[in-house]
């Protein structure tokens, strides 16, 4: 299955694509299989590339002859990291971390990533801004990026369809992921649309009103 088109902006062009990839996710001894969604934003000319999971070649096939600008990891858990070397060699594009996540990606990668992402960095790609929101919690450095003129956020593992992402392991802390999607996602208008990592796309409007219950479940 290939990429599929998920919203997209008459006013510059761009457009926003799901590829949903296949494979595993370990942390602290632990092996789960996993679903990812790669976010692909852009036009026919150029493109960036959130979180290529799992399968460089799928991940080239679905960008085609465009020119990818940047590789933008939300994270450094190893289901969104573990193919990015691959992935940036085919497309020939820089990886971009936050730097607080570097520990995770140290764990699977012997190099550095390309370049660091700070907190309310934007980036260009077919007349769209992407721009940086740091919200730890899932992991100490979880960023996401909104994309206002295509009206969307891409949330990597920190927020989804019905709450919070997990919690329960090394790095995280519910009480800052909380306060992450309070203060930063929530803010958000409404009708925008939340691209998870995982699972079926939301909206701010869904899920604000039931985090007085994520916060009573506490996880």
């Amino acid at each position: 299955m290939g990429a599929e088109v998920v919203r997209s902006s008459e006013a510059t062009g761009a457009r926003i694509e799901r590829l949903v990839t296949s494979g595993t996710f370990s942390l602290d001894g632990g092996t789960w299989e996993v679903d990812n969604n790669v976010w692909i934003v852009g036009d026919d000319a150029e493109a960036i590339v959130i979180d290529p999971a799992h399968d460089a070649a799928a991940i080239a096939e679905a960008v085609g002859d465009r020119r990818v600008l940047a590789i933008l990891l939300t994270h450094g858990h190893d289901d969104h990291i573990r193919a990015a070397r691959e992935t940036a060699a085919l497309l020939g594009a820089p990886i971009l971390l936050n730097p607080a996540d570097r520990m995770l990606w140290d764990a699977v990668h012997d190099d550095a990533p390309d370049r660091e992402i700070v907190n309310g960095d934007t980036f260009a790609v077919a007349g769209e801004l992407l721009h940086a929101r740091f919200t730890p919690g899932h992991s100490p450095g979880s960023t996401c990026f909104v994309a206002p003129t295509l009206g969307a956020v891409f949330t990597g593992d920190t927020l989804f369809q019905g709450g919070p992402g997990a919690t329960g392991r090394s790095y995280s802390d519910f009480p800052t992921i909380i306060a992450s999607i309070r203060d930063e996602l929530l803010t958000l208008p409404g009708e925008t649309v939340v691209c998870t990592g995982h699972g079926d796309a939301t909206t701010i409007a869904a899920e604000a009103p039931q985090l007085p219950e994520w916060i009573a479940r506490g996880h």
